[in-house]
């Protein structure tokens, strides 16, 4: 995973995110919607991004200190936008985890864990970071995702099944759920310019031809003759700690 090209790439497109990421708002409002219970002294969030998540837990949750993480310094301006009482972390999230000692009573994320190398190392990672009755909360997005650019240029994020978190927790107290989300556009560059102003185009740095655009064009058709759609296949997990 390159981190340094998936902080480019993001920071590129801050200013286009909340008007192209269409399932990202609708998995954060979920997560909000799927906590028990709406107070929690020391909240941590991970990839806070342009504050989508963040002002919906403002806006939904009562707390002492909220601290929020993201690679992308600029984000500072949004989130202090929402709140300058926001403790903002520039940070590579699994770096500042290792150094800091706090512990937390919710720690949530929306749609970032698909950018996480080892998944596995991760939760266990926060999990440790969580103070007894403690939830990690998160979104993060299963194998179907994009599966029509898997299909055409065979090249995708390492993405987990709902049933291998399954797995993962199967001896941790948790709840997951899993959903499919279908855009459609006019065309197929329609499709690529929606995931670029979404800052997910991080896989690779590839410059495209103009016969690897017509190429992919014409795959696309194919796959999709009546609709360019463009497949979402979100995840929620929340996780409990005794």
């Amino acid at each position: 995973m390159n981190k340094d090209l998936i902080k480019k790439r993001f920071a590129k497109n801050l200013e286009t995110y909340n008007d192209n990421a269409k399932i990202q708002k609708i998995m954060a409002e979920y997560l909000i919607h799927f906590l028990n219970k709406k107070s929690f002294p020391n909240i941590l969030e991970i990839g806070c991004g342009t504050g989508m998540m963040t002002k919906l837990a403002f806006e939904n949750l009562s707390f002492e200190k909220y601290t929020a993480n993201d690679i992308v310094e600029d984000c500072l301006e949004y989130i202090h936008q929402i709140s300058p009482q926001i403790e903002f972390v520039h940070s590579d999230i699994e770096e500042f985890l290792k150094i800091n000692n706090t512990g937390y009573d919710l720690i949530l994320s929306n749609a970032v864990f698909q950018w996480i190398e080892n998944y596995e190392n991760f939760i266990n990672l926060l999990l440790s970071k969580l103070n007894h009755g403690g939830v990690l909360l998160f979104s993060t997005f299963g194998v179907r995702n994009f599966l029509e650019i898997k299909q055409i240029l065979n090249k995708t994020l390492p993405y987990h099944s709902a049933e291998e978190y399954e797995r993962l927790l199967n001896n941790t107290p948790h709840i997951i759920k899993e959903e499919i989300h279908t855009l459609r556009f006019k065309t197929p560059k329609d499709v690529l310019k929606h995931i670029k102003l979404t800052g997910a185009n991080a896989i690779d740095e590839t410059k495209w031809t103009k016969s690897d655009m017509l190429n992919f064009t014409e795959k696309y058709e194919k796959l999709c003759p009546t609709a360019s759609t463009l497949t979402y296949n979100p995840i929620y997990v929340k996780i409990f700690k005794n």
